[in-house]
């Protein structure tokens, strides 16, 4: 029979190694950052924490280990987030306020205990990265089904700063409240939009007549919830958590796929990891098969496009710009070439996760 005493002795003589070897990687750390910082390299390296992960999860499988890829990466990005802190402690900006998906998507980045700044609206962010107030930022830029974030789009084009790395986050809206019969909740706070995307399981438990009350965020609406014994809120899990609120549902949106594409920017170029993706803003002019001519130049290159959105200039004339996804990096030659030839705004080159 297993003695549970002695289990847990295995399990604390373990903890001890790892705490020990943690201590000996966070000196290291703290020497790799003497020299960045003397060198002012940037601290956030995507492309190198993917590589470790991938490494790992190589090592893993060799192993016949019980931990899967998922796991590896759920432990080793809060090591890398501790990692970067004691190499160099820096803000990171993001779409407030704190509970919101964006602060999800933050946390997913540069964990739990990263310093960070929430602002309530997409072009603060931009402006603290640009006005060095951050030295990253974390916005929205695409949802798989309510598409692009044109504020986003427009910032980029706006404001001096690159994209340095992307995220992609399944969204799930969760019901949470503490009230723990549903016949008695007369209200439920919720984003227009959240609310609106869980709409089947507001009608299934009896809940579409029950008040509804718009918030400026799902994170408000846990808040208010909180204090609100007869409500329930739709939003995240992380606001759920944030402000005690028990979860009844945990995914409760009527398209179980729904996904937002996040981006981090910042101030400098990142290195090339071969699997990288590059944003531009590209013009033409306003002749017959200009459009044309330009993306045939991709196909001319060999270069695989990704995205294609227009937006307006926003003048009095009804004349756009494009914004662009493509595969690879501005180091290679074809995409360097591209960007010199049709003079395009560079947005950055980054490891390419979605």
């Amino acid at each position: 029979m297993l003695d549970l005493k002695k289990l847990r002795e295995g399990i604390d003589k373990i903890d001890d190694n790892v705490l020990k070897l943690l201590n000996k990687r966070m000196e290291i750390v703290k020497k790799v950052g003497e020299i960045k910082n003397s060198s002012n390299t940037p601290v956030y390296r995507p492309e190198r924490e993917k590589e470790i992960i991938e490494r790992l999860n190589r090592l893993s499988q060799a192993q016949n280990g019980i931990l899967k890829k998922e796991h590896i990466e759920a432990i080793f990005l809060e090591i890398f987030a501790i990692s970067r802190m004691l190499e160099r402690s820096e803000r990171i900006a993001f779409l407030g306020p704190v509970g919101t998906y964006t602060h999800q998507a933050a946390e997913h980045k540069f964990g739990a205990n990263a310093k960070y700044l929430p602002l309530l609206n997409i072009e603060a962010v931009f402006k603290a990265v640009h006005n060095k107030e951050a030295k990253y930022g974390v916005v929205p830029i695409e949802n798989n089904t309510e598409g692009v974030v044109g504020i986003t789009l427009d910032s980029l084009k706006k404001y001096n700063v690159k994209i340095v790395s992307e995220v992609c986050l399944d969204i799930h809206h969760s019901f949470a409240s503490v009230q723990d019969e549903l016949a008695n909740i007369k209200r439920v706070y919720s984003h227009p939009q959240g609310y609106n995307q869980c709409l089947n399981f507001l009608e299934t438990h009896g809940l579409l007549d029950v008040e509804f009350i718009p918030t400026e965020s799902t994170a408000k609406a846990a808040e208010l919830a909180s204090k609100d014994e007869k409500s329930a809120a739709i939003c995240s899990k992380i606001a759920a958590k944030l402000y005690n609120v028990p979860l009844l549902f945990e995914k409760i949106e009527d398209n179980l796929a729904n996904r937002t594409r996040f981006i981090i920017i910042s101030d400098f170029k990142t290195q090339k990891s071969g699997n990288d993706k590059t944003s531009v803003i590209a013009k033409t002019s306003h002749k017959t098969g200009a459009l044309f001519n330009l993306l045939k130049k991709f196909k001319d290159k060999n270069i695989n496009l990704l995205k294609i959105e227009s937006r307006p200039n926003k003048d009095d004339t009804f004349n756009t710009w494009f914004y662009i996804d493509f595969e690879g990096h501005i180091e290679d030659k074809a995409v360097k070439n591209l960007i010199e030839e049709e003079n395009m705004l560079w947005l950055g080159s980054y490891l390419r996760e979605c």
